[in-house]
């Protein structure tokens, strides 16, 4: 059986990180691969990401009392990725002693943005020392990095990959204009292969609640959400992060913890790219407003699969969110991602050939 293997941000303490690895390592190896995740280490890398996950809602503080909550959260990362098909350990910044493979997948999630707080700027994740036959990239972005920036000759090194596909529409303009090559459009892994996430346990054993995934959202979309939920009688539970507006905290949920903590929502609030993905993935009703760090990847989502609507301004009249909260996703939705599915899949097994 041929090996593929990842390369991806598969060690974040992020629930949309943890599962888009996941989800593509299973949906590949389900392509009749053998599918790995390169298991690339950095000390420096850790302890920015270990740095973050303590205090992720920096400048603000992190309360005394959260700090366990926060370490309680790190462990079950830990446990999750401990599950996952990873390869022999190499350095990230010396890959050298990796393995080698007739073919690496870049992608998905942020590998070429080279902003990136810890990960920016790494030559591996544009193919630079990966030792293997091909290099094909499936749902890469360059996330929040603008598209007039320099790049100072690292789009050329995309060139070197035997086949291109982005999640996004502005990492497509951004190799369309730089390198006159048209990438395939594809699917988030999430969203591709949604059967590990779909098959976790869900919590619909609860009063009735709305996830509210993300943090430091606008004064005003805090107070008209609360004026939302209250009407209904729906308690607001923050997952994963403190948010002090809302109704109950879960900050120490797991990877697991959070797939079934969604399904089993009534609607999704959240300024994530990944709570957007997950309510598709689960069909909930779901109200986002964008962030600076996460306008691309949101703003194009929602465009590619026609939820524009889902998508919130301080100029959005109350009608709309009362509207797109209250109602099922329209079956356009769920159309579009249907037909990318099958151009995803195509693009994939083109790929695997």
């Amino acid at each position: 059986m041929q090996k593929v293997a990842i390369l991806t941000f598969h060690r974040c303490i992020n629930y949309g990180s943890y599962w888009q690895a996941r989800c593509l390592a299973e949906g590949v190896g389900s392509m009749g691969v053998e599918a790995i995740l390169l298991e690339h280490t950095s000390s420096r890398v850790n302890r920015a990401e270990w740095r973050c996950a303590m205090q992720p809602l920096l400048p603000a503080v992190t309360p005394k009392d959260d700090y366990p909550l926060y370490k309680a959260k790190i462990r079950k990362f830990f446990r999750s990725f401990a599950a996952l098909p990873l390869s022999s350990p190499f350095s990230l910044e010396d890959p050298a002693t990796m393995d080698d493979y007739p073919l690496v997948l870049v992608g998905s999630d942020e590998v070429w943005n080279l902003r990136h707080p810890w990960y920016g700027g790494y030559p591996l994740f544009y193919g630079e020392g990966l030792r293997c036959g091909r290099i094909a990239s499936y749902g890469a972005t360059f996330g929040s990095l603008g598209a007039s920036e320099r790049l100072d000759g690292w789009a050329e090194k995309l060139r070197r990959f035997s086949h291109l596909s982005v999640r996004d529409l502005h990492s497509e303009r951004i190799i369309r204009d730089r390198l006159g090559l048209e990438p395939e459009l594809v699917l988030d892994p999430c969203l591709q292969f949604p059967e590990a996430i779909t098959a976790s346990t869900d919590h619909r054993n609860r009063e009735p609640y709305v996830a509210v995934y993300g943090h430091s959202f606008p004064i005003w979309f805090q107070k008209t959400i609360r004026g939302w939920a209250a009407d209904r009688d729906y308690r607001l539970v923050s997952i994963g992060y403190r948010n002090d507006w809302t109704d109950e905290q879960w900050i120490d949920a797991g990877p697991e913890d959070f797939a079934g903590f969604v399904a089993g929502a009534e609607a999704v609030v959240t300024n994530f790219f990944h709570g957007c993905v997950f309510s598709l993935v689960n069909e909930k009703p779901f109200a986002c407003v964008l962030s600076d760090y996460r306008t691309n990847k949101i703003r194009d989502l929602a465009m590619t699969v026609g939820a524009d609507r889902h998508i919130l301004t301080e100029e959005t009249d109350p009608s709309t969110l009362n509207f797109i909260l209250d109602n099922p996703l329209s079956p356009a939705i769920s159309e579009r991602i249907t037909s990318l599915r099958r151009t995803s899949n195509a693009f994939l097994s083109h790929v695997l050939q």
